[in-house]
């Protein structure tokens, strides 16, 4: 994918550069956590963010082979450039001991199955419904946002052992869980994986 980079893109980056060396991070860990900040205006995600960079290299690896991806909330979909993404959200309905956005997580595995990108910003409990899955993702960036949940929702997801990015704070949102996705899909394919 070529994609042209806005002059005022390139102007935030070297701001951020300036203000934090990211230079000593492993490339798509870096990809990450820039584009996050950057999406955030927040220096912090470079301490809070978590991840693993052979993890997120088998994650860019089946974003770029045509893996699905799946979105909590349109919100995280309308973030999401140049990929089509799936979100049940307007079709699931809340039930006893269920949220609209649990249903939706489980619709949208009925419909893509194993293998996805799951990508959440919005909803803890979506997160949780996610771990009660049999999805074996290619990656879970759970980054919900919020004072109720968030938190636990994604520690529960560190000891999952699922490949995922998530953070330790209450933030998120749907922001930088689409950034997070945009860097995997903005880093470029290495040459060797283009061939095959």
């Amino acid at each position: 994918m070529i994609r042209e980079v806005h002059p005022i893109e390139v102007e935030s980056y070297r701001r951020l550069r300036a203000r934090l060396d990211t230079s000593h991070f492993p490339p798509l860990t870096r990809s990450v956590v820039e584009r996050v900040i950057h999406s955030a205006a927040d220096l912090e995600y470079a301490s809070d963010l978590v991840m693993d960079e052979g993890e997120l290299e088998k994650a860019h690896a089946a974003l770029h082979g045509g893996a699905p991806v799946v979105v909590d909330v349109e919100m995280v979909a309308a973030g999401i450039t140049r990929r089509e993404t799936v979100c049940r959200l307007r079709d699931a309905v809340a039930g006893a001991g269920l949220t609209r956005s649990a249903h939706a997580v489980r619709l949208a595995y009925e419909q893509v199955g194993p293998g996805a990108l799951w990508v959440i910003g919005n909803a803890p409990t979506a997160l949780e419904e996610l771990l009660t899955l049999d999805a074996a993702p290619a990656l879970v960036i759970g980054l919900p946002v919020g004072f109720v949940g968030a938190v636990e929702s994604k520690a529960a997801l560190r000891e999952s052992g699922l490949p995922a990015v998530s953070n330790v704070s209450e933030k998120g949102g749907s922001a930088v869980a689409s950034a997070a996705l945009n860097a995997l899909l903005y880093h470029p394919v290495p040459p060797s994986e283009e061939t095959s």
